[in-house]
C-alpha cells in the first residue's frame, strides 16, 4: 500500500494523507495467561492486514514502551500508530505480572525467558483467532528483542522477526561492558565482575556485600531472572532462524553497542534486512548534538518523534513479505 500511494502522488492523482485513508481503531485485547489474563491493545488497520506483535523491553516497561520512572518515550505506541498509517495492524502488550497483565502471575520478577516465549505463543493464538490471518510478525525492543529471538524456534505461525535495538551479546557481557564504562565504577570493578561471574555460573550473590550503588541492580528478587537471561546468546539465536528478519539499530545508542551488538547480529544473519539510523538513540529517536537535556528529552518526552526512516522501512519490509 505504501508503494501504491507513492505512485499516485507521482502521477498527480489526489490522495488523502495516510492517517485519513486508514481509519485504524484501537481496542483492548486479552490473551490467556498462566494464572490470569495477559492484557494489551490492538490497533486494527483493517481486515486481513498484517499484524505485528510488539514486545516491550526490560523491567517495568509497559505496552507503550514507557516505565514507572520518568522514562516515557512511548516508542512502541508511536511505532504502532505509524505502522497503522501504512495499513499494518499491531498488538502492544503488558508483560506477565505487570500493568494490565498484573493478574497473570503474583510476582513479576519470578519469570523466565521461556515463560515469556509461552506468552508470545498465547498472543499469537489470540491474534489468529480474532483476525484469521495466516501468521504474525513478532517485534521486540531491547530485551524484548531477546524474547522475540528466543521465540523464533518454537512459536507458530511466525511471519518473521523485527529486532529493535537488539542485544547481540549475552546480557552478562552487555552489563559488564556498561558498568565498566560507567563513571565512578573503577574502584568497584572487582565487585562488578565477581557478581556477574557468579550469576553467569548460576550462583546467587548477597547484595549486602556489594557497594550500595550495585545493590538495586543485583537485588535478590531479580537474580534468578538474570541467571536465566544470561544463558541466551542472541547471535546464535538469530543465526539459527531462517525466516525474514529485520535488524534496527541507532548510532547514538548508549545501551546497545552499534558495533559490538549490531555488527554481531549482522554477521550472524547476513541475509537480514539491516537498518542503521546514525542519529537515533536506544529509543529510536534522533538526538542532535551533545546537549544532555536534548538526549534525555528523547527518553522522557513522548512528543519527540521516532527517526523518520524507521516506520517506512519496517512497513516496506513487512508488506514486501
Amino acid at each position: 500500500m505504501y508503494r501504491f500511494r507513492r505512485y499516485l502522488f507521482l502521477l498527480g492523482v489526489f490522495a488523502l494523507p495516510p492517517s485519513t485513508v486508514l481509519a485504524a481503531t484501537e481496542s483492548p485485547v486479552e490473551a490467556p495467561g498462566p494464572q490470569g489474563v495477559l492484557a494489551g491493545a490492538f490497533l486494527d488497520a483493517g481486515a486481513k492486514k498484517p499484524v505485528v506483535l510488539l514486545i516491550p523491553g526490560s523491567g517495568a516497561t509497559d505496552r507503550n514502551g514507557d516505565s514507572l520512572t520518568s522514562i516515557k518515550p512511548a516508542t512502541l505506541r508511536l511505532l504502532a500508530e505509524g505502522l497503522a498509517e501504512h495499513g499494518i495492524s499491531s498488538v502492544r502488550i503488558d508483560k506477565r505480572g505487570m500493568f494490565g497483565s498484573a493478574r497473570a502471575i503474583p510476582d513479576a520478577n519470578n519469570v523466565t525467558i521461556h515463560e515469556y516465549v509461552t506468552d508470545v505463543q498465547s498472543w499469537i493464538n489470540t491474534i489468529q483467532h480474532q483476525t484469521g490471518i495466516s501468521c504474525v510478525w513478532v517485534a521486540g525492543h531491547s530485551e524484548g528483542a531477546l524474547v522475540a529471538l528466543a521465540s523464533a524456534s518454537s512459536v507458530k505461525p511466525l511471519c518473521g522477526l523485527i529486532l529493535l535495538s537488539a542485544p547481540g551479546r549475552s546480557i552478562g557481557e552487555i552489563l559488564r561492558s556498561q558498568l565498566h564504562a560507567a563513571p565512578g565504577t573503577q574502584s568497584i570493578l572487582p565487585q562488578i565482575d565477581g557478581a556477574l561471574n557468579d550469576l553467569e555460573a548460576g550462583k546467587t550473590v548477597d547484595p549486602q556485600t556489594l557497594h550500595p550503588g550495585l545493590r538495586t541492580l543485583f537485588r535478590s528478587n531479580v537474580q534468578h531472572y538474570l541467571m536465566d537471561e544470561m544463558r541466551y546468546d542472541p547471535a546464535k539465536l538469530v543465526a539459527a532462524y531462517q525466516g525474514p528478519t529485520m535488524l534496527v539499530q541507532g548510532g547514538r545508542d548508549t545501551q546497545i553497542s552499534p558495533t559490538a551488538d549490531f555488527d554481531l547480529l549482522k554477521a550472524a544473519a547476513p541475509k537480514a534486512d539491516a537498518l542503521y539510523l546514525p542519529e537515533a538513540n536506544h529509543m529510536l529517536k534522533d538526538v542532535q548534538g551533545t546537549d544532555k537535556a536534548d538526549f534525555m528529552k528523547a527518553y522522557t518526552d513522548s512528543t519527540v518523534p521516532l527517526d523518520p526512516k524507521l516506520v517506512p522501512h519496517i512497513a516496506e519490509f513487512v508488506l514486501s513479505h
